[in-house]
């Protein structure tokens, strides 16, 4: 019997079904994209920790492990790798595996690495953000070397080399699938958005400062922030002792698609985030049509309609020039399509000709 050639991803969660769009929708994007460019391709995801329970089941028809680990630690850690590596094991003898790809450099990252050099199957991992910073254990665990990172940003290589000496040495971004995007709104009727993960790395309590600040020129801003997480209530009150109630909206988290609208109703995305490898809300703001002002530029070059910020005040600068400009183009800017950047990846394994990341160079000197 022919085995058939499978990708194996390793993950610490992914979508618990198809209607779980608030997971991992950069990670969702991507496989979805995988499958489609490479029908023939069976992948198959393994997911360590999320969902929390120990299941099979199909995601669009892709076949998910998941190992139900809900984050406990120690022994319970122990024995979830072992019924992964004993997995992988079974799927190694039932296919023909062509690789191993993990996202960020941790415990994913630790498994693939060890089967790959014992199974001698290629592997890659996907460098994902706080994987890069100071402090991860698994660089030296799982020996880390240049050749197998795949950084998600020009940024996040540099810092990864700053930090540990080892320069990754593929950069590939996020993208974009414009097929999750609906018709242009005939208004945009939200001056500033943000969207993210309500912790105190994303710096909220900055962009509420900043509306705060703009009000004084624009009394009647409207701005929104989607997303949960454990700054919600600290963020609620500055709204309140700032007296924004009227300017400032808190929409929770909502489906993928809601947010995408409400970015294509909006004039400035602002990223107040203090650290990113490479927020996708980025690429999509651009897509949807709206400036964006960032802390943080991920790549060596941006398009035009992303402005890097250094501090509050050019915040606050850049914000007051665009919402006073009435002639402000709003136009879709399509840095990195998803299935490019799928093909990109599978590349890595069935080692065909890569595809050029649109017109902007992406990390050039690592290529």
């Amino acid at each position: 019997m022919e085995r058939i050639k499978t990708l194996l991803i390793i993950t610490p969660g992914f979508p618990a079904d198809e209607n779980d769009s608030t997971c991992m929708p950069p990670q969702q994007l991507f496989v979805k994209a995988l499958q489609a460019e490479y029908p023939e391709l069976s992948i198959i995801i393994l997911s360590l920790q999320y969902p929390f329970k120990a299941k099979s089941y199909h995601w669009h028809g892709i076949p998910v492990i998941a190992f139900g680990g809900r984050n406990r630690g120690r022994i319970f850690r122990v024995f979830n790798w072992m019924d992964v590596w004993a997995i992988l094991r079974q799927l190694n003898r039932e296919h023909e595996v062509i690789g191993l790809l993990s996202f960020w450099l941790g415990e994913c990252a630790l498994i693939a690495s060890r089967f790959s050099k014992t199974n001698n199957i290629p592997h890659y991992c996907w460098l994902l953000g706080q994987d890069a910073r100071p402090g991860n254990k698994y660089v030296k665990l799982t020996k880390a070397s240049g050749d197998w990172l795949i950084a998600l940003s020009d940024g996040l290589a540099v810092e990864f080399g700053k930090n540990y000496g080892i320069l990754p040495q593929h950069v590939i971004p996020p993208g974009v699938d414009v097929s999750t995007f609906g018709p242009t709104a005939p208004k945009r009727d939200i001056d500033i958005i943000g969207a993210g993960s309500l912790i105190e790395l994303k710096q909220y309590h900055l962009f509420i400062d900043v509306v705060k600040r703009l009000t004084v020129s624009f009394p009647g801003i409207q701005a929104v922030i989607c997303g949960k997480g454990p700054e919600m209530a600290k963020l609620k009150l500055r709204i309140s002792q700032l007296k924004l109630e009227k300017n400032i909206e808190l929409m929770g988290e909502l489906p993928h698609k809601e947010v995408l609208a409400l970015m294509q109703r909006s004039r400035i995305f602002l990223h107040t985030s203090a650290y990113e490898g490479f927020g996708m809300v980025l690429s999509e703001a651009l897509y949807a049509g709206a400036h964006v002002i960032s802390l943080v530029s991920p790549m060596d070059k941006m398009p035009w309609q992303f402005h890097k910020a250094k501090s509050e005040n050019s915040i606050v600068a850049i914000a007051a020039a665009l919402l006073n400009d009435k002639t402000l183009i709003h136009e879709p800017v399509l840095q990195f399509p998803i299935n490019t950047i799928a093909r990109k990846v599978a590349g890595l394994f069935i080692h065909e000709p890569a595809p050029k990341l649109g017109t902007i160079p992406v990390a050039s000197r690592f290529e």
